[in-house]
C-alpha cells in the first residue's frame, strides 16, 4: 500500500509527475478517438460523398 501511496504523490506532487500524467491522458484520447473515428468509417462506409462533405483525414477511402 506504500508503494501506491508514493506513486500517487509522485503523480500530483512532482512536476515531471504530473506532465507524465498530463501526457497520458492526451496520448490516452487521441487512442479513444482513433478507434472510434474507425468504428464509424466500418458502420457507414456506404455513405455516398456529397461535395460538402468534409474528412478528417483527407482519405479517398470508399
Amino acid at each position: 500500500m506504500d508503494s501506491l501511496n508514493n506513486i500517487i504523490a509522485w503523480l500530483f506532487g512532482d512536476r515531471v509527475g504530473v506532465l507524465v500524467l498530463l501526457g497520458g491522458g492526451v496520448v490516452l484520447f487521441l487512442l479513444v478517438a482513433w478507434l472510434l473515428e474507425k468504428r464509424m468509417r466500418q458502420q457507414f462506409y456506404n455513405h455516398d460523398k456529397s461535395p460538402d462533405d468534409w474528412d478528417l483525414f483527407d482519405s479517398n477511402e470508399s
